[in-house]
């Protein structure tokens, strides 16, 4: 099964709080703060700080509970019993996510306007951080390990920049001079600072985002609470000291106030010189972009989470089998982020409501996303309280003092800071939320795995009746390590590990009677995918429930045909082991396919769509792996000799080492150059299949005409004998309709010949569908200009 691989430790942890948290707020709002209420500013960083402060204690508590990604959302559900509630939370959490990368984004692109790219060779304004944020939901959908390394060096980088900035300001006043000014500049305005307080709270929400990317972290119970804290007093330390210096700026308060969210590079410029400011504006990109991947992550988390429990779309919950990582989830996290960037660069108009201009800027963008945070952070603090009375023995390796005062005083506190946001923010996050909700209302939701299929037999493992060294073993016997049977009978979680690990053929089956054809065949694919290896061949029978009936209804049925499919291959020969099980479903295409990605299939084989298109084409689609789709097996199929053509495309390329595998195993392999002499089809290079074929196997080539390809396909591998191979289309209607389909005109052609036939899928990411659509217009030019 691909999941989630615990890869971060309290380094990474660490880094990714202390990265969110030091970065447009520090560089962006600390000018903006100073300007509004001087040395004060200090004071509403440290309000902001308590409150969050509060709330990362309940976040610590039940992160020692709910060692798993999604932070306050999991904390949520696991603790109400409202749906709605829990998908307001995950839709908030989302949004407070990704729109605070947004923000962070949007003031970078502001300091590369103002100070990377000078005006004698200006870029469209908002380029840099939409280029941007695509290149880090890359770096996110390719791996947490590669963006949590990242975070580290990125973190430390900006670090070190602040020291810089701090020294350079104690060394141009002089450390008496500048605390001495500092302490004069307070001023008493208890309004300006918790205004501050609520737009410097975007910077101390980073705890979350450690609490959210729980299930990537060693360790979680004791990593997760260390980190949060740590990182917190860190940043405190650190935006004191930035604020003392900012005090000490000899740029005059006007200038500070007018420059805003990039005060902090003028000032670094009037302490160090030119290298100054290019070590702030440095350290402030660094940092806009650290957290910014932080967040990402963070987000990406709860998306996949809300989709695995069915409050999002269910593909948010695949773990991508190369990267593991929930890649639907980045992309759409990714895809939020952009939206926000651009909504609130300049693209909504300015208007008024109930008497208030709503100007959808910077500090609205800081707003929203502020607003989606701080509500949620309200509920996991009631969640505590009552969760401390509805599970009051429930093992809690780290507890809040003082429940229920400390979460009321946390939920008091974020209503607080929510009134102080600006307008635009507040409405705009409402509106949101609330389109979102009623959707979600009349959507539905996702149906969760449990209601779409159900495993009614446990695996039944079957030892190899022709064993590696000869020796026979009767079918049905059950051998001590076969995989299928629990942990405990197969000897633990070493036993466990070492049954992950083989190299696995999924075989779903709709006629008990063509079993053994496919279960032989299915065992001589796997014999040559893993040479002397150990490999399993995986026998589901699958019953289709109809709508309003009970699972349990079918149970017995579905025992039944189990039973059926064993009395079917009882007696037949395979040199693997194999297991058969009775599945109950809905959707036949979703146990398949949840089943492959379940118990990590590397290989799929069933019928060729004629039988099933709707299901096949879902698994095609869909597939977290390689697929044949197999036409007129004979009862007894031989891999003796193989036939494929000379083909192109992704799918006939991902074919040619399995024959490579099977020619190396000792088959007479047969490659097929049609030259097609009608209207349709094109010549093909078979240079480039030979390529791919090692040297030593036993290869003849056959070069041959045909009003179609595929009529020359059948005619010479019915000749040769054995089996035909050929790529598959993914894109099956189009093709037919302007360029014909070879694999389905071969299906057609097969049956007069007896000739078995497999059609090759190979699992194909975004990029590769994208191909697959420009291949055939590729394939149809190359043939009108040749």
């Amino acid at each position: 099964m691909v999941e989630h691989t615990r890869s971060l430790g309290f380094t990474v942890a660490y880094a990714m709080g202390l990265g969110t948290m030091i970065a447009a707020g520090i560089f962006s709002l600390s000018g903006v703060a100073v300007a509004r209420i001087g040395s004060s500013a200090v004071i509403a960083f440290i309000i902001a700080a308590v409150v969050a402060g509060i709330t990362a204690a309940s976040y610590s508590e039940f992160a020692s509970i709910y060692s798993e990604n999604g932070g306050g959302y999991l904390f949520s559900s696991q603790t109400f019993d409202s749906d709605f509630l829990t998908y307001f939370v995950g839709v908030s959490r989302f949004l407070g996510y990704t729109g605070t990368t947004a923000f962070y984004l949007a003031t970078m692109g502001e300091w590369w306007q103002r100070f990377v790219f000078p005006e004698v060779w200006p870029i469209p304004h908002g380029t840099m951080p939409l280029v941007t944020t695509i290149l880090l939901g890359a770096l996110n959908a390719r791996g947490t390990e590669e963006s949590g390394t990242f975070q580290v060096i990125v973190t430390s980088a900006k670090v070190a920049v602040l020291f810089a900035f701090i020294g350079g300001a104690f060394a141009f006043a002089g450390p008496v001079e500048a605390t001495g000014r500092f302490a004069g500049n307070f001023q008493a305005e208890p309004v300006g600072i918790v205004s501050v307080a609520a737009l410097a709270f975007i910077t101390f929400f980073g705890f979350s985002a450690i609490a959210a990317s729980a299930g990537e972290i060693i360790e979680p119970r004791k990593t997760v609470p260390k980190a949060i804290a740590t990182s917190i007093l860190t940043v405190v330390v650190l935006y004191t000291f930035v604020i003392v210096a900012m005090v000490n700026s000899p740029i005059p308060a006007e200038v500070v106030a007018e420059l805003g969210e990039t005060a902090m590079g003028r000032v670094a410029a009037a302490f160090l010189g030119p290298i100054g400011r290019v070590l702030i504006v440095a350290g402030a990109i660094f940092s806009m972009v650290s957290a910014s991947n932080a967040s990402i992550l963070a987000a990406s988390g709860i998306g996949s989470l809300m989709g695995e429990r069915g409050q999002a779309p269910r593909p948010f919950q695949r773990i991508h089998p190369e990267y593991g990582t929930p890649f639907w989830s980045v992309a759409t996290a990714t895809g939020t982020i952009v939206a926000f960037i651009l909504a609130f660069s300049g693209i909504l108009p300015s208007v008024e409501v109930v008497g208030r201009g709503l100007h959808f800027h910077l500090s609205a963008l800081t707003g929203f996303a502020t607003f989606n945070l701080l509500v949620p952070l309200s509920v996991v603090n009631v969640a505590l309280v009552y969760s401390r009375r509805r599970y009051p023995d429930l093992d809690r390796p780290f507890s809040v003092p003082l429940v229920p005062f400390v979460p009321v005083l946390g939920v008091l506190a974020n209503v607080a800071l929510i009134g102080n946001l600006p307008f635009s923010g507040i409405l705009s996050g409402i509106v949101v939320v609330i389109a979102l909700v009623a959707s979600y209302y009349f959507w539905g939701g996702a149906p969760e795995r449990e209601e779409l299929f159900a495993r009614v037999t446990e695996a039944r493992p079957h030892a190899a009746s022709v064993e590696p060294g000869g020796h026979a073993a009767r079918a049905g016997e059950r051998p001590p390590t076969v995989a299928g049977e629990s942990a405990a009978a197969a000897g633990g979680e070493e036993a466990e590990a070492e049954t992950e690990e083989r190299f696995r053929i999924l075989v779903p089956v709709a006629r008990p009677s063509r079993a053994p054809a496919y279960v032989r065949f299915a065992s001589q694919i796997a014999e040559a995918r893993t040479g002397n290896g150990d490999p399993l061949v995986q026998v589901v029978t699958i019953t289709q429930l109809p709508e309003q009936t009970p699972f349990e209804a079918l149970e017995d049925t579905a025992g039944d045909r189990a039973d059926a499919l064993e009395a079917q291959l009882e007696g037949v020969e395979t040199g693997v082991d194999y297991t058969v099980e009775g599945h109950i479903c809905r959707e036949v295409a979703f146990d398949i396919l949840q089943t492959a990605r379940d118990d990590g299939a590397d290989l799929i084989l069933m019928g060729y769509p004629e039988d099933h298109p709707d299901i096949a084409s879902s698994v095609q689609f869909k597939s977290p792996c390689d697929i044949l789709y197999v036409h007129k097996l004979p009862e007894h199929p031989s891999l003796d000799v193989v036939n494929v053509g000379a083909g192109g495309g992704p799918h006939h390329h991902a074919l040619l080492p399995l024959i490579d595998d099977l020619g190396t195993q000792g088959a007479a392999v047969h490659v097929i150059r049609v030259a097609p002499t009608g209207e349709h089809g094109t010549h093909e290079a078979i240079e480039d299949t030979l390529d791919h074929l090692s040297e030593g196997i036993d290869v003849e080539v056959h070069e041959i005409e045909a009003d179609l390809i595929a009529d020359g396909l059948v005619e010479s591998a019915a000749a040769s004998g054995g089996v035909l191979f050929i790529g598959a289309t993914r894109t099956r209607e189009l093709r037919r309709w302007v360029f014909g389909s070879t694999p389905d005109r071969v299906i057609e052609r097969a049956p007069e010949t007896d000739l078995p036939v497999v059609v090759y899928a190979s699992s194909t990411g975004v990029v590769g569908r994208l191909s697959e659509y420009v291949f055939p217009v590729y394939r149809y030019l190359q043939k009108l200009f040749r």
